[in-house]
């Protein structure tokens, strides 16, 4: 990253600007710009976001079972503790929003929920540290927040999208499922407006968590690349410069210590809503 010379335009596209990366001709390209990476097309990876995501899901991993190997029965450790925080909050969170029986969904719950957090917690890194960082290694762009990824977002989303049909049709079977979605809420004379509100509000489900997570982690992000903006003209700074961390941590505090409510909630409200699209799976309508 040439700091020295960047515009404000130019700062903010490139702290947007996702390491996108795809096999051209037998060798790993990646691109140094958004029109090279839209050429690449749809099997290009954002490598920055499968990495940081990679490495949190694996940190999460790693510590709850290293305490779950190890439990202490007397006097828990802080780590232990906090584990069992966790586990106890989304059990009755569970337990409030699940009225059916099943194994799966406590588990999926606590990974959504810790795994969501985790990826949002990113946005508290100043926003500099970690491209200034990468240009140091040679990388021109490197985003550090999954969830400012659409592509991350709706991966998740579709992926619990998918479990819920196959939840909705295991325990309606096929012909129950096809059933709910005909026949509410106008029974069989409104069949074909049956079909087109339950079809609405079956892939509204998708689509509402995707954007919803990833619209306040964007809009955030975007809050703390202006802050720095602000910074570097009252500081007289170049953008992008080291001698900006300073000012970007007092001028995004207390952005940032708001921020932490906006980190969390999206991740209780992703969530949450992963449970009662599930509970809504299992139940069964006459």
């Amino acid at each position: 990253m040439s700091s020295e010379t960047l515009t404000s335009s130019e700062y903010i596209r490139h702290h947007l600007q996702n390491l996108t990366c795809s096999v051209q001709q037998g060798h790993f390209h990646c691109a140094h710009s958004a029109d090279e990476a839209r050429e690449m097309g749809f099997w290009a990876l954002n490598v920055d976001t499968l990495l940081t995501a990679f490495v949190l899901g694996s940190l999460f991993l790693f510590f709850f079972y290293r305490v779950a190997k190890n439990p202490v029965a007397g006097v828990p450790s802080g780590l232990q503790n906090f584990v069992e925080w966790i586990i106890e909050f989304i059990d009755s969170s569970v337990r409030g929003s699940f009225t059916a029986k099943s194994n799966l969904v406590a588990p999926l719950a606590l990974t959504v929920f810790i795994w969501i957090f985790m990826m949002n917690l990113m946005d508290l890194i100043p926003i500099d540290w970690v491209p200034m960082l990468a240009a140091q290694l040679g990388v021109g762009h490197f985003k550090v927040v999954p969830t400012t990824d659409p592509n991350a977002t709706f991966g998740m989303s579709i992926s619990i999208f998918f479990i819920v049909l196959f939840y909705s049709i295991k325990m309606k079977g096929l012909g129950g499922f096809a059933a709910e979605l005909s026949l509410q809420p106008f029974g069989k004379l409104g069949l074909p407006a049956n079909l087109f509100l339950e079809l609405v509000n079956l892939i509204a489900k998708p689509v509402s968590l995707a954007l919803r997570l990833f619209g306040n982690m964007y809009a955030g992000e975007m809050i703390f690349i202006l802050i720095a903006i602000m910074g570097s003209t009252w500081a007289g700074f170049s953008l992008g410069s080291a001698t900006l961390f300073g000012s970007q941590i007092v001028l995004s505090l207390g952005w940032g210590i708001f921020h932490i409510l906006i980190v969390t909630l999206q991740a209780f409200i992703f969530m949450t809503l992963t449970i009662v699209y599930l509970d809504m799976a299992h139940q069964e309508h006459h």
